[in-house]
């Protein structure tokens, strides 16, 4: 977040500890951030009387603790507890509230991996590669939840894919979407795979992969058309906006989306 942040100055002497991490908060600054870089992992165990008792003996922020507890007299939702806070320290502009907003509304109803995707995902959107890579790796290595999706973990190791390809690891990349497609068993994912394999791969190598499964021929076959209809569109010179294209072609393959 960009915007000019306005100092309280006033500092705890006692913290307010975030007990699932261990956390401790000294500010509504403090506060502002941790709820702000965590919006993916907050639930309903942010909403409590400690919190209230914290921000109004601590920081002598009444009129927000009144608020707050009103809130949990009504049974409020954990989105509005959340933007209430920080709407109150005026530390983001509306336009940014209503950002906070909006990914707090999506992230309802999901399961914390879920999120933790979610998170990831917007990372690899943003252009943060690696944190992005370490949360999918988090998910794919982590203890195995089966309440979701049969197919999350494969779009996981798609997005894991993608997140190499940025970096141009295309052997790794090719891994992973590897490990996308005996999951979800979606021809974009091999298609991914293949592309991935024939960045790395020498021709020899390649033309054994292919050898392998009648389906590598066809899906081959579609993907040197798609590349080939790319260049006749392209310029000589690879300019910002070809290589946009280029790229942006690359994250759908990876997602899914073509």
């Amino acid at each position: 977040m960009g915007s000019l942040i306005l100092c309280y100055k006033k500092k705890a002497k006692q913290p307010y500890e975030i007990t699932r991490i261990h956390r401790k908060i000294y500010t509504i600054e403090e506060l502002c951030y941790y709820l702000c870089n965590n919006l993916y992992l907050i639930d309903y165990t942010i909403m409590n009387e400690q919190l209230c008792d914290w921000l109004e003996e601590e920081l002598a922020l009444s009129e927000l603790s009144q608020n707050l507890r009103q809130s949990l007299k009504q049974h409020g939702a954990m989105e509005k507890f959340v933007v209430t806070i920080l709407a109150y320290a005026s530390i983001y502009t509306t336009a940014e509230l209503r950002q906070i907003q909006n990914v707090l509304e999506r992230l309802k109803n999901q399961k914390e991996i879920e999120r933790k995707k979610y998170k990831a995902d917007n990372l690899l959107e943003s252009g943060a590669v690696k944190p992005a890579i370490l949360i999918y790796q988090s998910i794919v290595h982590g203890v195995h939840d089966d309440s979701v999706d049969g197919k999350f973990y494969g779009k996981v190791y798609g997005c894991l894919g993608a997140a190499y390809g940025r970096m141009f690891l295309y052997e790794e990349a090719a891994k992973m979407y590897e490990a996308a497609f005996q999951i979800c068993e979606e021809e974009s994912m091999l298609k991914a795979y293949l592309y991935c394999c024939k960045k790395f791969m020498n021709s020899e190598s390649y033309a054994k992969l292919l050898e392998k499964n009648e389906v590598y021929h066809q899906v081959n076959e579609e993907l040197s058309n798609e590349i080939e209809e790319l260049k006749k569109h392209s310029r000589p010179t690879l300019n910002e906006e070809t290589l946009s294209e280029w790229k942006e072609q690359y994250r759908r393959l990876g997602t899914g989306e073509i």
